[in-house]
């Protein structure tokens, strides 16, 4: 499958210069599987991204012009991956917002990408980043186009055998992956870091917390150390392309691939939240 881009419901690769995504990264973006045709869990990813739009005070394009565009270019897609961007338009030079902007829809479909099928069957290896995110609650929650801090974090490591990064915060709080959001289990109870300050509050996390009451397991949003996670008994990350990954390993520590992690897998795949691997 070759990239397909509509950029401003027209078919081509090129945007101005003057675009404020371009010139500051003024804009936001979302990450859509594409299952048989259909783009999984989209009405709420079009609520982020209306809802980042409103944070960041840019005209959100109408929902309706934005769907048909999207679908447009997923007719016959058995899986795929869309990836929507909305900038704050044309500006001139400065920060100052414009006094008039019309936002830029850029809309891509991409080929599906091939993680290793170990991923799922027998889980990855993480390490702990280095880098330390910035404190933002401007910022935090939505997926703004900025997104240097992730690109330091990734940058740490080329070795394939390690799958993601987990990012701390300043003080030291776990908050998420480069890509994933992450939760463990301990002693019975489900947590996933608090991201009232920085990370960004992904699909898949949400569908997990609205999941978890129906399968009996109780769940807290909290903050957490390393020495926390480390001793948990269950890790996973979740992303709406990856699905969920179990963690079998973070530096040098061991996990199992627990059977709480296994029924959240299964009911995400029930509701048609994530691809069936």
């Amino acid at each position: 499958m070759a990239q397909q881009t509509l950029i401003n419901g027209i078919a081509t690769n090129e945007i101005s210069f003057f675009d404020r995504g371009l010139q500051y990264g003024d804009g936001l973006f979302e990450t859509i599987a594409v299952e048989d045709g259909n783009l999984l869990c989209f009405d709420e990813h079009l609520k982020r991204l209306e809802q980042g739009c409103d944070r960041l005070k840019i005209s959100f394009p109408d929902s309706n012009l934005l769907t048909n565009e999207t679908r447009s270019l997923i007719s016959n897609i058995d899986r795929g991956v869309i990836k929507i961007m909305i900038t704050r338009g044309q500006g001139g030079r400065g920060y100052a917002l414009p006094d008039t902007s019309e936002a830029s829809r850029i809309i891509s479909l991409y080929p599906w990408p091939e993680y290793p099928i170990e991923n799922y069957s027998n889980g990855i290896n993480l390490r702990v980043c280095d880098y330390r995110y910035a404190n933002n609650p401007a910022l935090a929650g939505i997926k703004h186009l900025n997104r240097l801090e992730q690109i330091l974090a990734r940058s740490e490591w080329s070795d394939d055998a390690i799958a993601e990064g987990i990012v701390l915060d300043k003080e030291g709080n776990v908050i998420e992956g480069t890509m994933s959001n992450v939760f463990y289990f301990s002693n019975n109870t489900l947590y996933t870091p608090d991201l009232s300050a920085s990370g960004v509050d992904g699909i898949i996390r949400n569908k997990i917390v609205e999941l978890v009451s129906g399968l009996n397991i109780n769940m807290e949003i909290n903050k957490s150390s390393v020495e926390t996670l480390m001793n948990a008994d269950e890790v996973f990350i979740c992303n709406s392309i990856i699905g969920l990954w179990s963690v079998k390993k973070i530096n040098d520590k061991l996990f199992p691939i627990g059977e709480k992690t296994k029924q959240i897998l299964e009911a995400l795949k029930d509701h048609h939240y994530i691809v069936s691997c």
